[in-house]
């Protein structure tokens, strides 16, 4: 008997959240979190969970200007070293997006080592921004490569992390922010004081900050003072911005 192929795995995209616009203008990419190393299929809900209340959050905010929504789901739960294929399953997103819906902008929007694929990913040419909430990142080695910045050159970024994060280490987004802002102006990074990996504690003000960053990258609208002041700001005040608690109770100047 001949020996059946292993089948190849690949990446989908989710079904847009709520009703997908008939004209889409813009996208969303939501990347979820994963693991340092696994060859394992990711659990479909479980994955996923940690981003869909920004997702239908997103979705409900963008809905009259044609903005559409997706989780992508990832070939593998594992980074995997230079593999990197989360980062590569994010590519593949943003290149599935241009394949359905033309020239449209497109932010990715990454949670844990999401947001190290967002990161990553940012330099396609797709995307017009990057917002990665408590990415993970290497710890710093002199004999391993840095983690790469140059590919968010002409890309507005934004990176949020809780000061009290034990899974993630804060003090290496604001290095990364550091070193990217030397190459490019229009990236900034919100401390949340007490808050932990998954920003729990402050959750509205979490996504009222990420809508406000992805209305104002995506459709052109005003950004709130806050994320202004912090996009202008010298390093490292726009990188150690605050959020204040009750952010986005009046997001308008």
């Amino acid at each position: 008997m001949a020996q059946q192929a292993t089948p190849v795995r690949t990446a989908r995209l989710g079904r847009a959240l709520g009703t997908e616009p008939t004209a889409v203008s813009g996208v969303v990419l939501l990347l979820p979190g994963g693991d340092k190393t696994s060859s394992r299929r990711p659990s479909p809900m479980l994955a996923t969970a940690s981003v869909r209340a920004l997702g239908r959050r997103l979705t409900r905010a963008g809905r009259t200007e044609g903005l559409a929504v997706h989780v992508v789901h990832y070939r593998f739960r594992g980074w995997n070293g230079s593999e990197a294929h989360l980062a590569q399953d994010a590519a593949w997103a943003a290149d599935e997006i241009v394949r359905r819906y033309g020239d449209v902008s497109v932010c990715l929007v990454g949670l844990d080592m999401g947001g190290r694929a967002a990161l990553h990913a940012g330099g396609h040419t797709a995307v017009d921004s990057v917002l990665a909430l408590s990415p993970w990142l290497p710890e710093e080695d002199a004999a391993a490569p840095p983690e790469p910045v140059k590919q968010l050159a002409g890309r507005r970024v934004l990176i949020v992390h809780g000061t009290n994060d034990q899974r993630t280490d804060p003090e290496l987004s604001f290095r990364l922010a550091a070193r990217a802002k030397k190459a490019n102006r229009d990236i900034c990074r919100f401390e949340v004081h007490s808050d932990r990996h998954a920003l729990h504690a402050f959750r509205d003000e979490v996504h009222a900050l990420a809508e406000d960053f992805v209305m104002g990258t995506l459709f052109g609208r005003a950004f709130s003072r806050p994320v202004e002041d912090a996009l202008a700001a010298p390093p490292p005040l726009g990188l150690r911005m605050p959020l204040a608690s009750g952010f986005g109770r009046s997001l308008r100047r």
